[in-house]
């Protein structure tokens, strides 16, 4: 959640950024009034309550003095009528605040380029070159069915669309991928974790997806349960509502897990193939951080990413999200894209963010300064990486005239 003083103490220059996030004048209007309502409840609630502790004053006085109280009674009973009548108020402004809040995007960092959309993301750098085929190549679901390593129509029947089964050596393949993964993110310091996939509805509010991406979510019926969309969930939520000391930061966490969404947003994109699923699997990198030291580790997980696909030998990009590509929780985002080559374009395979101080406010992250002091920490988080479209770039990069597929010489020793 935004920072509510920062907004009202400086309404213009917060107005300017999330204007770069393409929110709307009127919510950041609603927001500011719901601030100004609150402030002014909560100010008439005091004055009420003062009122009250003069009268008891007054009254224990008349008391003392046995003069006549019935007068004073009535004022005092009335105030104490006003007084709740007072704390309802206040706390309804309280909660439309935090409800408007809640669904207010973050501030992006001042080094987040202008843009509309995707469009008009910035490329930082190119990572290796992609190879020039001899014969035109294939599309990973076409290599999929030839080399019996995923089975799409019974994915559907097993499910619905958008589920896959992935089978024989592509399992083996993407459980190789998955411990190498887990282990180049081990060899950077991060502790490897097996959290649960059924995360509840506080964790969830905790990390940004709801109340804003309900829709995207898959709930259990009948519990305030939902199946996690990206362990960043119980990963940045395992300290939450913690304080921490100075000295245990960064924490680095790392974990496999299986992702469910519902991609309510995404009809009519990638129908085929395994590029957009309701369920796929991903290695997920979390840092809680020093405020001083979170664009630090925000570069060494980059690095971390992308050094993961230079050994894997797949061609990536690097590139800045722009204003109006860059996610809610997100104050700057660099985006890893892979080379597919049947498309003949890069695709995101890793997305890795800095988030500040936005998710911890919600989940009340805290650590103690050395003026022992509690201050929120800046969380982190990104993809190191999307198993099954590591899986994609490699069926599609390494594969023969004959439409076999080779297998990377860093994933042999899991095979």
């Amino acid at each position: 959640m935004i920072d509510l003083k920062y907004l009202q103490n400086n309404f213009q220059e917060a107005q300017a950024k999330l204007q770069k996030k393409h929110v709307s004048d009127e919510i950041i209007e609603a927001l500011h009034n719901a601030f100004i309502e609150q402030k002014q409840a909560n100010a008439t609630l005091e004055e009420a309550k003062a009122n009250q502790n003069q009268l008891s004053k007054l009254f224990g006085q008349y008391k003392r003095e046995k003069k006549d109280t019935t007068e004073l009674k009535l004022q005092v009973d009335a105030n104490k009528e006003l007084i709740a009548s007072l704390q309802e108020i206040a706390s309804k402004a309280s909660e439309a605040l935090e409800k408007v809040a809640l669904s207010t995007p973050n501030f992006p960092h001042e080094s987040v380029p202008y843009g509309e959309d995707e469009n008009d993301n910035v490329e930082i750098k190119k990572v290796l070159t992609p190879r020039v085929f001899d014969f035109e190549p294939k599309e990973h679901w076409d290599l999929g069915t030839l080399n019996n390593w995923i089975d799409f129509e019974r994915g559907v029947k097993l499910a619905k669309s958008r589920f896959s089964v992935i089978r024989g050596m592509g399992a083996k393949v993407e459980r190789a991928l998955i411990n190498f993964f887990l282990d180049e993110n081990a060899s950077k310091g991060f502790e490897e974790f097996c959290v649960p996939f059924i995360n509840n509805a506080t964790m969830l509010q905790g990390t940004g997806q709801l109340p804003k991406f309900e829709d995207d979510l898959f709930k259990i019926d009948g519990e305030d349960l939902y199946l996690i969309p990206t362990a960043e969930v119980p990963l940045t939520n395992f300290y939450h509502d913690e304080i921490l000391s100075a000295k245990e930061l960064p924490i680095l966490l790392t974990g496999y897990t299986p992702c469910f969404r519902k991609e309510a947003g995404s009809a009519g994109r990638d129908t085929r193939g395994m590029i957009r699923q309701h369920q796929f699997d991903k290695v997920e990198m979390v840092a809680l951080a020093h405020p001083d030291k979170s664009d630090e580790i925000f570069e060494m997980m980059v690095e971390n990413a992308s050094n993961i696909l230079t050994k894997l030998g797949l061609p990536h990009r690097l590139v800045t999200l722009c204003g109006g590509d860059l996610g809610f929780s997100a104050s700057k985002t660099v985006d890893i894209e892979v080379w597919l080559p049947a498309q003949q374009k890069y695709r995101e395979i890793s997305s890795i963010s800095n988030v500040g101080d936005f998710q911890a406010r919600r989940a009340k992250i805290r650590f103690k300064d050395e003026d022992g002091k509690n201050k929120l920490v800046h969380t982190l988080n990104g993809s190191a990486l999307a198993v099954g479209r590591t899986l994609v770039a490699i069926m599609e990069n390494y594969q023969n005239a004959d439409g076999g597929i080779e297998i990377p010489e860093v994933l042999r020793k899991y095979l």
